[in-house]
Formats: C-alpha cells, sequence, structure tokens
C-alpha cells in the first residue's frame, strides 16, 4: 500500500491585489494530523512550491502546540511540476480562497488529478479546494466532475464572508456549470459529501470530516 498523501495548497496571498488571502490554515492542519496520525506520511506541494502564505483570518490567537509538528511540510512545500503522482495513495485539495486564483486550469494540477482520477485513488478537497476541478478533463475530454455529488464553500456563505466582488468567480455556480450535483448543507455546517472517488467538504469546519471519510475509502483500497 502507498503510504503517502498528497496535499496541495495555494501560493497566493492577495485577491484583487488588496485583500490579504491564502490558505485556510484549519484545512491544513485537521486533515494533515489524521492522516498522520492514520499512518500516512504528508507531503506538500503547491503550483509554485516555497512556504505557502498564510490567511491571517485562519490564526485563532493561540494555535494548538499539537499542530506545530504537523506544520511542517508547508515550511517548504514541493512544485507540482516535480510530484510523481504514482507515489501517493491519495490527493487532498486544501482551501483558502487564494486557490481560486492559481488552482483553476492549472495544467500540473490537472495532469495530477487526471492520474487519481484514472487509478481511482481518492480525492479529496474542502472549502475553495474544488477550485481545483475547474476546468479539468479526464481523457474522453469530459469534466472530471461531471454527474458527480460534490460540495464546497457556497454562494452563501462566499456572499456572507463580503468577498463575493473579490474572488474570480463564484465556486458553486463554477462547479454546477461543470456538470457537478452541487450539494450544501447549512452555512458554515459541518458537510461532508462522498461519491468515489471524490471526498468533498463544504467549509472550514469540514475538515476533519472530510479527513476522516477520506481515510475511510483509503482502507477499502
Amino acid at each position: 500500500m502507498d503510504e503517502k498523501i498528497l496535499m496541495i495548497v495555494t501560493n497566493v496571498d492577495r485577491l484583487d491585489g488588496k485583500h490579504e488571502t491564502g490558505l485556510w490554515l484549519q484545512e491544513f492542519v485537521e486533515p494533515a494530523t489524521e492522516f498522520k496520525e492514520a499512518g500516512y506520511e504528508v507531503v506538500a506541494a503547491s503550483p509554485k512550491g516555497g512556504r505557502p502564505p498564510i490567511d491571517p483570518n485562519s490564526y485563532s490567537n493561540e494555535l494548538p502546540r499539537v499542530w506545530d509538528g504537523v506544520m511542517k511540510p508547508i515550511h517548504k512545500t514541493v512544485p507540482l511540476v516535480e510530484v510523481d503522482p504514482t507515489h501517493f495513495a491519495g490527493i487532498f485539495l486544501c482551501g483558502g480562497h487564494g486557490t481560486m486564483v492559481d488552482f483553476p486550469e492549472n495544467d500540473q494540477l490537472e495532469e495530477l488529478l487526471r492520474h487519481f482520477l484514472t487509478e481511482q485513488k481518492v480525492i479529496g478537497s474542502v472549502c475553495h479546494g474544488p477550485a481545483g476541478f475547474v476546468g479539468v478533463e479526464d481523457h474522453n475530454g469530459r469534466p472530471i466532475i461531471e454527474g458527480k455529488k460534490i460540495t464546497g464553500f457556497t454562494n452563501e456563505e462566499e456572499k456572507d464572508t463580503g468577498l463575493e466582488s473579490n474572488v474570480p468567480f463564484m465556486l458553486e455556480d463554477r462547479l454546477k456549470e461543470a456538470g457537478a450535483e452541487f450539494q450544501s448543507g447549512d452555512a458554515y455546517s459541518d458537510h461532508v459529501i462522498v461519491d468515489e472517488p471524490f471526498v468533498t467538504g463544504q467549509n472550514p469546519q469540514s475538515s476533519l470530516s472530510t479527513a476522516q471519510k477520506m481515510l475511510e475509502l483509503l482502507k477499502n483500497r
């Protein structure tokens, strides 16, 4: 069994050149903690590599001490172009508004996702992470999420952030346009959808549950 999980994070630190953004920290740390406790090695990658920006709003006043060791993979991420997907059992797309800029229609990310889909490996994502599915087609030229039950950050939640005019598109709308059967729960509630090989979580509050559901699928591989 492959003992590694690939976690993808953003390199983008601003929306519209103004609003500070980046990785939403909880959406990396909580899943990474679950993966490590289950015996998997976590490898973090990003479009450009290096240390990703962290959304300042995702820091609590005092970070749990247990997070220190778990954050090590994001101190220096691997550039997507250097990732060999055959070494990984699953892939997990972390969120944060920055993903809305550098995840969609990214050639390297598209190639990685196509591998995981073709090999029927588990594909997880949370919150704005599903932006990475935008523009991705399978080997037959069909959107990889066409006909799939998917969730992610909803229009309602995006409007509530006040960043509706800053993001390049509304994630819920774009996923629906790609043919996904978008399923939303209550705003900011823990909501996870499993439609193999996809496991998607709606928002930061769903980070832990998304990782747990992903691990359940991995056990059956």
